[in-house]
């Protein structure tokens, strides 16, 4: 799955051309998370995918806490599979971010 680099990502959010997804439990979401973000789990169903990105053709990129996290690699490969043809990672996650 394509990567997105902070500099890369920042300038899609400037943009407004895509949409950030935090991959972790609620909790943690609405502990802290990178502003203009929405939340879902690891388990992406389409329903829910729908919700949070509508437009199939968008830039929907997926992130977790940390580099080691792999929510965000699970839920981008099943964003994939949903249909999404432009689903990138933000490996650094919150960490990098902060």
């Amino acid at each position: 799955m394509p990567r997105i680099t902070p500099e890369e990502l920042a300038e899609l959010l400037e943009r407004g051309s895509g949409q950030l997804v935090e991959t972790l439990p609620v909790d943690a979401f609405a502990a802290e998370h990178i502003p203009g973000a929405r939340n879902v789990s690891d388990q992406v169903t389409a329903e829910l995918a729908e919700q949070v990105a509508p437009e199939w053709a968008f830039t929907v990129v997926l992130f977790c806490s940390e580099p080691y996290c792999n929510r965000s690699t699970i839920a981008a490969a099943r964003s994939a599979r949903l249909g999404y043809t432009d689903v990138r990672i933000y490996a650094g996650g919150k960490q990098d971010w902060a």
